[in-house]
């Protein structure tokens, strides 16, 4: 017999799956039996091998034909668990908001075993619901709906204003079937409310008073505690000409096309003194045509990038939404440190969670826009303002991306202030264990998506930030976490949007995570720290090179290509250091080529502390440039940090996700890439200070104002070469493997030399570039020119990019191709893109 105590009662390890059939992983002897015991106000406790406190015992029967296949396909993860059946005028539903245990008892009735239930299976069986949830809008009234199958009672406490004072009312919801519902005056739209959910919470084993927003809520109170009503179909919520902005969307003919731009919405003018103080670091700024930012934003644009992608925007923990609580820091005083000084980064770390800086990886609120963006987070002004920016990126060309993070939540439990949906409906929206506990691998409080009500909640809010805001993309934080059930439906549900019914086109949707970081190992130089023989080198590069081409060739498993050891093989056998296939996409719209984003050190960052001491700051410009290159050029959708193409540095801070304005700055004036301000802060670098402090210290590292400009120039020329010709965005796998094709190929390599061509002259190919039957891309990533030979592109008449033949670059221009040996000679550290015109 298990010697129980009463937090055993923590534990739920059996899973109630089905209305008549719970699962539960034991073994029940002879003359042993099982009971399902239920107490409405949660009075379960245990003493001397007894539970007692029951207010309904019912006793279970097992089912030796096992789990139905359904429940296994759901929860494969309890294959083997026993079934347990209950008798068929069992009371499920009032059951269901009772404390509830599993027990087994012995001949004698004394308990041997004991467990609380896991209730998403049944719960999805019982009161899946497709109906509407949140406040509901008539001309007549406001109606609220909340689904809440396990809750006792349920109040909504409505409030005149935004805080400190007494609600003035309170309304008590009726249920129908899981579904709490209330209909009040119309005199409620603007208004706000905080439900109060009266439910048993099996992480207290206390029927307890929760108070919680709505989940389906479209705006909050400044402080977060209240969901205010706001009606966001109302006109007066509609900037000028908002209902017809999906005729004004930048022209988008293929995924193919895409190129994505990642920013920080706080970091694109939180420093620009162009911008009016009020505006700084929120959704307006983007709305202020001649500020340095967006005159930025009209250069990528204006040379093709087409997406903006936007670090989270929904409502997310870290940043307090009332800016007059914000703590700072003096700049005066920063500037007046060492660039290799531990000061800054001792007072950002001071303040680092009372600031107005997070990446907002943090979800509360899904489907409400952050309220430290808005003017006034207060009413329907992140609303209106989320919109105004929205339709200002669109009129400048760029499409919109947010970063959305659905595979967890900030707040769990009945008392944390950041907890929304496990006070509703405890134990059903975030993923438990075997033991009862949550999941916690996303980093805290995993969702549970293969739950009806958490898979519907999802999909909800694409279509809610879809419909209601216009964004034209949505990238995927942890998609792995997700069901991939989930991920077809939410496809799915945005394919059906279309522009009568929903003022959108949902085809021009584009959802992605990350894939395809490129290694940059062929591009770098020793750092002084040990890697190991010349051969071990030489195998190093040789493998990066291989990485890159069946990068630059979208990542496509079945690509057929040469590889460093002369062997022809699909992309699929290409291998990382740990055995995986580097490749995995059927098509190229599946691939996002980065070699920096938001995480990890920014591209000259990484580059100025993987490369040699005493090579000059002009060389790693150099190397930030042929790095932005691969991207630019490859197969697939290229996307860029923002910062990338104006040598952006977070002073070598790997995880700048806290690190303030200070660290992340950007400067669209171009005086400053933000090099040299103190050491990254201690918690994620301090391992790396004895590497990073002797570069900060050396002015040769930091760029001037004419370096970050010639940077800045080199990567609109690339991506002007990019749109210059649809071979750099093919459309298919089929068309990549019969026009893309690598050169200097095999054991005999030339070393640090990357040859790609793309034809487009070939008989048997149908034409796609009027101006082009060839292009060739020579990337040199060696300090030395190199004159590459390559038999197969002898006597042609290739000549360097016009684009490139314009270019400030003395360096590229010199770049050229001798047509009687197939010879292309290109310099140092250089990117050379030669193109065969065409004979008309």
């Amino acid at each position: 017999m298990i010697q129980m105590q009463n937090d055993s009662l923590l534990y739920s390890r059996a899973y109630w799956v089905t209305e008549s059939i719970i699962a539960w992983n034991i073994e029940v002897v002879e003359n042993n039996s099982c009971s399902l015991l239920a107490s409405k106000i949660a009075s379960l406790t245990i003493s001397d091998n007894q539970i007692q406190g029951e207010d309904v015992k019912i006793k279970l029967q097992e089912d030796r034909a096992g789990l139905p296949a359904k429940v296994v396909e759901k929860f494969p993860h309890i294959r083997g668990y026993k079934a347990f059946k209950l008798p068929p005028d069992s009371d499920v539903k009032s059951l269901l908001k009772s404390q509830l245990a599993v027990a087994v008892y012995d001949s004698d009735e004394k308990c041997r075993n004991c467990s609380g239930l896991q209730l998403p299976g049944v719960l999805d069986e019982l009161f899946s619901y497709n109906g509407q949830l949140g406040a509901l809008y008539s001309d007549e009234a406001v109606s609220l709906a909340l689904w809440a199958p396990t809750a006792q009672a349920v109040n909504a406490h409505i409030y005149k204003y935004p805080s400190a004072d007494d609600p003035i009312e309170v309304v008590q919801l009726e249920e129908e079937n899981g579904v709490w519902r209330t209909k009040g005056p119309k005199t409620w739209e603007g208004c706000y409310y905080v439900y109060e959910v009266c439910v048993y919470h099996p992480s207290t084993l206390r029927v307890e008073k929760c108070y919680a927003n709505d989940p389906y809520a479209r705006g909050l109170s400044s402080d977060g505690r209240r969901t205010f009503l706001v009606n966001i179909d109302s006109d007066e919520l509609k900037p000028d000409g908002w209902d017809n902005l999906a005729d004004e969307k930048p022209v988008l003919h293929s995924f193919s096309d895409i190129s994505i731009y990642e920013m920080h919405i706080r970091d694109f003018s939180a420093n620009d003194l162009s911008v009016e103080p009020e505006f700084r670091g929120g959704y307006l700024a983007f709305t202020l045509l001649d500020s340095a930012g967006v005159l930025h934003l009209k250069k990528l644009s204006g040379a093709g990038i087409t997406h903006v992608h936007l670090l989270p925007t929904f409502q997310f923990a870290g940043v307090d939404d009332q800016k007059e609580n914000w703590r700072y820091v003096d700049n005066s005083i920063m500037e007046s440190f060492p660039p290799d000084s531990d000061q800054q980064q001792a007072l950002i770390t001071a303040i680092k969670d009372l600031d107005g800086y997070n990446w907002g990886y943090n979800p509360v609120l899904w489907g409400v826009p952050k309220g430290s963006y808005a003017s006034n987070p207060n009413g329907p002004y992140r609303t209106t303002e989320f919109r105004k920016m929205v339709q200002a990126l669109n009129r400048i060309g760029l499409r919109v991306v947010l970063d959305v993070v659905y595979n967890h939540l900030q707040g769990s439990g009945p008392f944390d202030e950041h907890s929304v949906l496990d006070k509703i409906v405890p134990g059903y929206y975030l993923r438990r264990n075997v033991d009862g506990f949550i999941e916690h691998s996303t980093c805290m409080n995993n969702t549970a998506s293969e739950h009806f009500m958490v898979e519907r909640l999802i999909v909800d809010d694409l279509v809610h930030w879809a419909v209601n805001y216009k964004v034209d993309g949505f990238r995927f934080d942890l998609m792995g976490h997700i069901m991939k059930s989930t991920m077809v439906k939410a496809k799915d549900a945005l394919l059906s949007l279309t522009k009568p019914k929903d003022g959108v086109d949902g085809s021009s949707i584009y959802m992605y995570l990350f894939f395809n970081g490129f290694a940059t190992g062929l591009l770098l130089q020793p750092n002084g720290h040990d890697h190991g023989s010349q051969e071990n080198m030489e195998s190093m590069l040789a493998t990066s090179k291989d990485h890159i081409q069946i990068g630059m060739a979208a990542n496509l498993r079945d690509f057929m290509l040469t590889n460093s050891g002369g062997k022809e093989v699909k992309g699929s056998e290409i291998l990382t250091h740990d055995g995986s296939p580097v490749a995995y996409a059927s098509s190229p719209v599946e691939t996002i080529n980065y070699v920096s984003a938001h995480d990890n050190e920014t591209l000259f960052d990484i580059v100025s502390l993987k490369t040699p001491m005493n090579i000059t700051v002009a060389d790693r410009c150099r190397i930030n440039h042929l790095a932005t290159s691969i991207i630019a050029l490859s197969q697939g959708i290229p996307f860029f940090h923002a910062g990338d193409e104006i040598l952006r540095s977070k002073s070598l801070d790997r995880d700048s996700y806290n690190s303030g304005d200070w660290f992340n700055r950007l400067d669209f004036t171009y005086n400053s890439n933000n090099w040299g301000v103190g050491l990254p802060p201690q918690e994620k670098n301090e391992k790396n200070w004895p590497l990073i402090k002797p570069r900060l210290a050396d002015p040769s590292f930091r760029p001037q104002k004419d370096d970050i400009l010639a940077a800045l120039d080199n990567f609109l020329n690339l991506i002007r070469i990019r749109y210059s010709s649809p071979l750099f965005r093919l459309t298919t796998a089929n068309a990549i493997q019969q026009r893309v094709r690598f050169h200097n190929t095999g054991p005999s390599w030339v070393r640090g030399v990357i040859v790609m061509s793309i034809e487009d002259g070939h008989e048997r190919l149908p034409q796609l570039d009027p101006m082009y039957s060839s292009i060739v891309v020579v990337m040199n990533a060696s300090p030395d020119g190199v004159s590459v030979v390559c038999p197969s592109l002898q006597s042609r008449s290739f000549e360097l990019h016009p684009i490139q033949e314009m270019s400030s670059d003395d360096i590229v221009r010199s770049s050229r191709y001798e047509e009687l040996s197939g010879c292309f000679l290109v310099p140092q550290r250089t990117t050379a893109v030669f193109v065969e015109p065409r004979k008309f």
